[in-house]
């Protein structure tokens, strides 16, 4: 069976000032998991995509005729508050236009997907959904399709629509990643200058990022999935080799949690042969000197870290306590001589001028290779900030989240974005979000 995969990912930046095209990994490991003895399989990856990217994608069904087509939504939006950026509908006009000129049954998943599976599928309008890490269950759905038996009733973490109604069992399916993404299918030469790196994963927790200590207190239970660290540093040494690729970007929610997993793999990668830069993201607590050492000489180049990197932001309040384990990670990275970027959340419920000045102070004193200002907060579904729009009548319920919604604090709205924008004008290392 012929199967066409899409990843609709057009965001490239990370950070205002900082570009970053991130390969489609999740894309790939489906793509991976798939049984090339009974499918022929072709992947489109809107990344380096024009603005005529609906007609690339037409004059690939068209010349490829696919039988199954699986579509990968990374994002619901780029979460940026001055200039905010919708996903969905660019996933939704690919599935229309595919409709116009082929009968493939389209199947929808990807993060962004999972996080409100239902409201996601009943807008942009897939014959079939999967929430989840679908991997296993997109390639078991296939065979089923190719097979002309597709009974999806009672998979794991698949949607249909029957008699009209979205049917959803509200479970996620999982993978082990025991297959390797299949990277072939991708133009890695261009990957290979983009940004950060070419992905590996090594863990991947919730939806949202932790924000403190307390959210890991049992760290193996708050992963999803970790990874073996020898099938880490095996993949690693094999995608360098065969691609030439020079950097790579660990996907790991917090590589430094936990502790000892972070130092076990640095200890692999510094005995292995392999010689390639990284970059990861790093959780702003639970670090030590020694961590920071080992990272910097097995590779590590860079990491980005944040207080408020998804989930509830704290409340912007002057108590600047909780700010000292911050201090004491960039300090660590400092005196390691480990770059970073930092994220600092503005405008959060609570937000005052004063705790506004206590922040931009904060990021004063540090010595980042860029810092994110990111205004108003990207409200997700089951978050504290959530709650509060809802009783403050910004939305009527979560489902209006699968738009860009933002919560700004009445008391610096008037003024916040113009302050914050002159003051990132005036420094070169700032960035406007």
């Amino acid at each position: 069976m012929r199967i066409l995969l899409i990843a609709t990912n057009r965001h490239n930046r990370v950070m205002s000032r900082m570009r970053a095209q991130p390969i489609p990994i999740g894309l790939a490991y489906v793509a991976g998991h798939l049984d090339r003895s009974r499918h022929d399989v072709k992947l489109v990856d809107l990344m380096f995509s024009d603005d005529n990217y609906l007609d690339e994608v037409e004059r690939t069904v068209l010349d490829y005729k696919p039988e199954l087509v699986g579509i990968s939504i990374r994002n619901l939006s780029n979460h940026s508050y001055v200039d905010p950026q919708w996903q969905l509908p660019i996933t939704r006009s690919v599935i229309e236009r595919i409709r116009s000129i082929s009968n493939a049954t389209i199947v929808c998943g990807g993060p962004a997907f999972s996080i409100m599976p239902q409201q996601v599928f009943d807008f942009v309008q897939p014959d079939l959904g999967i929430a989840g890490d679908a991997g296993e269950t997109f390639a078991d759905l296939a065979n089923r399709v190719e097979i002309g038996e597709p009974d999806y009733r009672g998979m794991t973490g698949v949607l249909y629509r029957e008699n009209g109604e979205i049917v959803y069992n509200g479970m996620r399916c999982s993978s082990d990643f025991g297959s390797r993404p299949s990277l072939d299918d991708l133009d890695m030469p261009k990957y290979a200058q983009a940004g950060f790196g070419v992905s590996v994963l090594t863990k991947l927790g919730g939806f949202y990022y932790p924000t403190s200590a307390d959210d890991m207190r049992t760290p193996e239970g708050a992963w999803r999935v970790i990874r073996p660290i020898d099938e880490v540093v095996e993949e690693v040494s094999e995608i360098t080799g065969r691609y030439g690729l020079k950097k790579i970007f660990f996907v790991d929610n917090c590589f430094n949690v936990p502790l000892e997993h972070a130092k076990e793999l640095c200890n692999a990668l510094m005995e292995s042969d392999v010689k390639v830069r990284w970059n990861t993201c790093l959780a702003p607590y639970a670090c030590d000197a020694e961590l920071i050492g080992m990272m910097k000489q097995a590779g590590c180049g860079l990491v980005m870290m944040g207080g408020t990197r998804g989930g509830d932001p704290h409340e912007g309040d002057n108590d600047t306590s909780r700010y000292a384990t911050l201090k004491e990670t960039t300090e660590l990275c400092e005196a390691g001589d480990l770059h970073y970027t930092i994220s600092q959340q503005f405008g959060e419920p609570g937000e005052t001028r004063e705790s506004v000045e206590n922040k931009l102070e904060f990021l004063r004193g540090l010595k980042p290779s860029l810092a994110n200002l990111r205004v108003g907060v990207s409200v997700m579904p089951g978050t504290d900030v959530a709650a509060r729009c809802i009783e403050e009548g910004i939305i009527k319920d979560e489902t209006e989240l699968i738009a860009p919604t933002f919560y700004m604090a009445e008391e610096v709205r008037p003024w916040l974005v113009d302050y914050l924008r002159e003051l990132v004008d005036a420094n070169p290392r700032w960035g406007l979000m």
